[in-house]
């Protein structure tokens, strides 16, 4: 019989990366001294101060021993704990960072602090990468270029989630690129939001001074939205800094400065000379309150099921939206009346025809007749319209409203109809709709057409409709369809060469699932309005032309006078070429350009375009576009088409769409549910009272107030722990594998805010293990390493394989696992583990010194590569922790910051398969003793003997090798390995690992079978009275009627717990049943 027994070590495994203190004579506990760090500014002062700690400390003491001699005679133990304690006292400042003068380096404390603090750790550092350069790109290298530009965020934005993932995204790629040997470039900027800037400066105007801008007029207000951008704008660039973005600061850029102005105009220049460009009478997004059209991405859509009242801004009391009115238009030569439906009664005042459906019978005989207005008497003819009409919805029969609606607008110009503007510009019934209506609010007329309807008998009735109504995101107001004069862009062509880029390859979309999408917008796309009635904004650079002999001098009356320049000297000189002989003034548009036009051109406007500059040469195309998918039409889109149409190129070559937050119940984030996550307060941690405070600085109803309130209770009962940024990021970014929502949960957070303390602790246990006098060794012989250090780096490689692999896909999630798993399973849970022996082995002994010293550089090499492996992720804390790794001694090659050191990358030496193969049945060997510990409830310090069966002599020879690591992982006394004829002893608890291998427990004289089983009796006896209980409260009479859908839920919930606590307490009496007895 061959057998093997290891006894274990009297250590026992506590967390994973549990301190080791080594023990030596005359002290309790002995830690390495850790390496001198010289202070700048030690001075008697301080010397002073340190005695009188010393002092204070050795009073403690005295008067420990004191408290303790009035009963009895102090315990040794107690004696011990009161020196450490005072020790740590007198010794705090060893474990606090000193002050670091701003961009200086940060200044360590000599040893680290016992738990990882995210505050400390994150002080400092940004500020030095940030002054040492380390961000900055270089036009004129070799190196090859990578190129990211920062979504410009608007100079009115504060932080939130959703930019919180977008930076966290971008930087995690843009310091892998950098340390992977990249020129790599991320260029912040910022964008001026033309109708968020103008409405957040008039409303202060109006709080502060009580003007609006016409008080002021256009000069005099813009100078005061430059003056407030100065001063309190672009705020949240300054919070992207504490999400530790590496920005080059240096090519910052503001879409409204001298640059990117020139750029808009060059642009609508050449896009107007190509004919792409043109002024025309089209329906767009109007907007009363501001008084200016809109684009469809600042058009929000509320889904209403049927009669609801909101509230508009204008209205005192609230409007009815969600019903379909149904009133009837008498017909000429006494045809009788044809009855119509609407939401928007109102609108009726601009109707113009009545369109049926060509082919239903019931209308055959209007064909071509009219129906007569009932209030200014003007004829609607009776058209037949195949696109619009279905004879099967309502009664078959569509009032036509072309100025007013986008399908009636469609109608109108098919069948050349009148188009009749009711409404002025802020939304009141102008002159058009009649003497009885004019000057009454849009929605007033609503009401009043109804009731004259009513007194001429033509209303028939109205009913529940649902319906989406669009609003205005900025001012709340409903978007009003209108016909106005606008500049347009032509985007079909340029529609069209944007879906040949994605499909030649040109351009990549990830996730790939969005090209069906980008297709059918591209392959459907409308014109683009691009002009704005506002006056914050790139103005508009065309001039209406007034010849001396016009007929109609109002401005903009003839679409043919219009001249475009880059400046008014050129346009003069377009209008002289345009009409020559005659005699004109010009005057330039009030319009602006939409804001979407100028981010349009962003990736290359950047770049100082239209200069060929040494940027545009090296860094144009960019690499990557990362955004948000939700606004793939609105921007990517548009930068597509004008970077190709304006550079010849496509503007980058691939676009990464990120998924959008949601909260953890999946629910979209809004201010009245009291859910919206501010990044700063999961990075600096905030308590339910002050989650409430934000929330009462709001502009929420009382009743919004309570709901949001009772949300915030619900989700954050105890507010939000300081996670800090590293734990943040990470999050965001494992959490990119959630299809195309992301539900966000902040313990998710809290649990990596843990993990990082997993990693401080790691190196804590390197720092004093490694000693002060180590130097890593130059070269690793990795043939002649123990089994356990040949192991930690083939898996060390595999992770970082794995990571590279996922980050040149972008597979975000997979990377973070890759780098996770490592840290995690395998160093932390397994290596450190079972290196605790021989760290702590005698060095007078040659063998046991050589194998440390080995062990020693494996553990540094881990930390090293695994450090920068996750760098990208968590920059923050990797940084404060590589820089505590002891140094090569004259290491040319290692580089001042992490950040700017070389990403890990496979060592082929390093691969060991058939190693890893034998630790897969180790740790399954390990697994299968730590479940029958569980399973017998065993305490971590009860140490039993194991044994293991092996069927092969493959098996045995694996199990014998890794003996000591099953050991000391399974915390067992002792290992004794058998072959298929051995017979395990009496008293066992046996657990199958494969068909060649079962491990064995020796449980007798450690479980008193006897004891367990009557324990778990009166455990079972009282869960079973629990449940009872909560399933008599479930079956009352009138229970899912009466009882709180919240209660219900808990009790539920409850329920399901006992039953699950119930099966494990019946379980464990099985195995002491069973063990009971294999014992007799």
């Amino acid at each position: 019989m061959l057998e093997n027994l290891a006894v274990c070590s009297g250590m026992h495994s506590t967390s994973t990366c549990s301190v080791l203190f080594m023990l030596s004579p005359g002290s309790e506990f002995y830690a390495p001294q850790a390496p001198r760090i010289e202070y700048c500014r030690v001075g008697v002062l301080q010397a002073r101060e340190k005695e009188l700690k010393k002092l204070k400390a050795a009073q403690k003491v005295e008067a420990a021993k004191a408290q303790a001699g009035k009963g009895s005679q102090p315990s040794k133990k107690a004696e011990q704990k009161a020196a450490k304690k005072a020790a740590e006292d007198e010794n705090q400042e060893h474990y606090q960072d000193p002050p670091t003068p701003l961009g200086e380096k940060k200044r360590l404390a000599p040893e680290m602090a016992k738990a990882y603090n995210p505050s400390a750790v994150e002080a400092a550092w940004y500020e030095w990468w940030e002054k040492s350069g380390f961000f900055v790109a270089d036009a004129n290298s070799k190196k090859p270029p990578f190129v990211i530009v920062l979504p410009p965020p608007n100079v009115t934005g504060a932080l939130h989630i959703g930019h919180g993932l977008t930076s966290s995204i971008e930087d995690t790629i843009i310091r892998w690129r950098r340390m992977s040997g990249d020129n790599a470039l991320w260029v912040p900027g910022m964008d001026h939001a033309g109708i968020a800037t103008q409405v957040v400066v008039e409303k202060k105007l109006m709080r502060e001074r009580g003007l609006t801008r016409h008080d002021l007029g256009r000069e005099q207000f813009n100078a005061e939205v430059w003056k407030w951008k100065d001063e309190y704008g672009g705020k949240i660039l300054n919070q992207e800094r504490r999400l530790g973005a590496s920005l080059d600061w240096s090519r910052g850029c503001f879409t409204m400065d001298d640059k990117r102005s020139k750029a808009v105009t060059e642009a609508f220049v050449r896009l107007y000379k190509e004919g792409l460009i043109y002024r025309d009478h089209r329906l767009v997004n109007w907007d009363c309150i501001l008084r200016t059209a809109i684009s469809d991405i600042e058009v929000d859509y509320i889904d209403i099921k049927g009669r609801t009242l909101l509230k508009v801004p204008g209205y005192k009391s609230p409007v009815e939206f969600g019903v379909l009115t149904s009133f009837a238009y008498p017909l000429e030569e006494n045809l009788g009346e044809i009855v119509v439906a609407t939401t928007r009664p109102e609108t009726m005042l601009g109707d113009t025809a009545i369109a049926v459906h060509p082919a239903d019978q019931r209308y055959m005989h209007l064909h071509n007749k009219f129906a007569i207005h009932p209030f200014n008497r003007r004829k609607l003819p009776i058209i037949c319209d195949a696109e619009l009409v279905d004879p099967n919805f309502g009664t078959g029969a569509v009032k036509i409203t072309p100025a007013h609606d986008p399908n009636d607008f469609l109608v109108g110009k098919r069948h050349n109809l009148e188009f009749i503007n009711i409404f002025s510009d802020d939304g009141i019934i102008n002159s058009n709709g009649g003497k009885e209506f004019e000057g009454l609010k849009r929605f007033d007329a609503r009401v009043t057409v109804i009731e004259a309807l009513k007194s001429k008998g033509l209303y028939r009735g109205a009913e529940n409709n649902e319906m989406r109504l669009g609003t205005c995101s900025r001012s709340d107001d409903i978007v009003e369809p209108m016909v106005k004069p606008q500049w347009f862009v032509n985007c079909s062509d340029m529609g069209r060469e944007a879906c040949e880029a994605v499909e030649d390859g040109r351009l990549e979309i990830i996730p790939k699932q969005f090209e069906a999408d980008w297709f059918r917008w591209m392959r459907n796309i409308r014109d683009w309005c691009i002009s704005r009635q506002l006056w914050w904004g790139h103005r508009v650079p065309a001039w209406y032309v007034t010849l001396e002999d016009d007929d109609l001098k109002e401005f903009g009356v003839y679409v043919d006078h219009w001249v475009v320049g880059r400046n008014e000297v050129e346009a003069l000189t377009e209008a002289g070429t345009k009409f020559p002989g005659k005699k004109y003034h010009i005057e330039q548009d009030q319009d602006v350009l939409d804001t979407w036009f100028s981010s349009g051109l962003f990736p290359f406007s950047v770049m100082c375009w239209p200069e060929n500059t040494a940027d545009m040469k090296t860094f144009y195309p960019t690499s990557l576009l990362e955004t948000g998918h939700d606004i793939i039409f609105f921007w990517v889109a548009r930068m597509v088409m004008l970077g190709m149409k304006l550079t010849g190129e496509v503007p980058f070559k691939q676009v990464y769409l990120h998924p959008m937050v949601r909260d953890a119940h999946g629910r979209k984030m809004s201010k009245s549910l009291g859910n919206v996550i501010d990044p700063l307060e999961v990075i600096n941690g905030i308590t339910l009272e002050d989650l409430h405070k934000r929330l009462e600085r709001g502009n929420l109803d009382r009743n919004e107030l309570d709901i949001a309130k009772a949300g915030q209770k619900q989700d954050f009962p105890n507010g939000i722990a300081e996670c800090g940024t590293d734990a943040l990021r990470f999050s965001l970014v494992a959490y990119t594998a959630q299809s195309d929502k992301i539900n966000l949960d902040i313990q998710r957070v809290v649990g990596y805010r843990h993990w990082c303390n997993k990693l401080w602790n790691a190196i804590r246990f390197a720092m004093l293990n490694l000693g002060t006098d180590f130097l890593p060794s130059e070269n690793l012989d990795v043939k002649s390493l123990p089994c356990g250090c040949k192991w930690i780096l083939s898996v060390l490689n595999k992770a970082i394989s794995k990571t590279v692999t996922a980050m040149e896909v972008y597979d975000f999630s997979s990377a973070t696992s890759a780098v996770y798993s490592w840290w995690q399973y395998q160093l932390c849970d397994v290596f450190i583990e079972i290196i605790k022996p021989v760290m702590s082995a005698d060095d007078n002994n040659s063998t046991s010194a050589s194998v440390k010293r080995v062990t020693r550089d494996t553990l540094w090499i881990c930390l090293d590569n695994g450090l920068r492996l996750l760098h990208p992720f968590m920059p923050f804390v990797t940084e404060e922790l590589w820089q505590r790794l002891p140094q090569r001694l004259g290491d040319s090659s290692r580089k001042e910051s992490i950040m700017i050191s070389d990403y890990p990358t496979v060592i082929k030496e390093w691969i060991d398969d058939e190693i890893e193969s034998q630790m897969v049945l180790i740790e399954s060997s390990v697994r299968s003793l730590r479940s029958l510990r569980m399973a017998y409830l065993l305490l971590p310090k009860q140490r039993p003997e194991a044994f293991l069966l092996c069927k092969t002599d493959e098996v045995a020879t694996v199990v014998e090798k890794g003996a000591t690591e099953i050991c000391t992982l399974a915390s067992l006394a002792s290992l004794k390995v058998l072959r298929e004829s051995d017979v395990p002893p009496v008293g066992c608890a046996v657990n199958i690992v494969n068909e060649h291998l079962s491990v064995y427990l020796l449980l007798r004289g450690i479980v008193d079978a006897q004891l367990e089983l009557s324990k778990l009796e009166k455990k079972k006896e009282e869960l079973i009275r629990q449940q009872e209980a909560v399933t008599k409260k479930m079956n009352i009479p009138g229970y899912r009627d009466k009882v709180p859908a919240n209660i219900q839920e808990e009790n539920l919930s409850k329920l399901n717990k006992l039953m699950a606590e119930l099966s494990i307490v019946e379980e464990a009496n099985e195995n002491f049943e069973k063990l009971l007895a294999d014992s007799s």
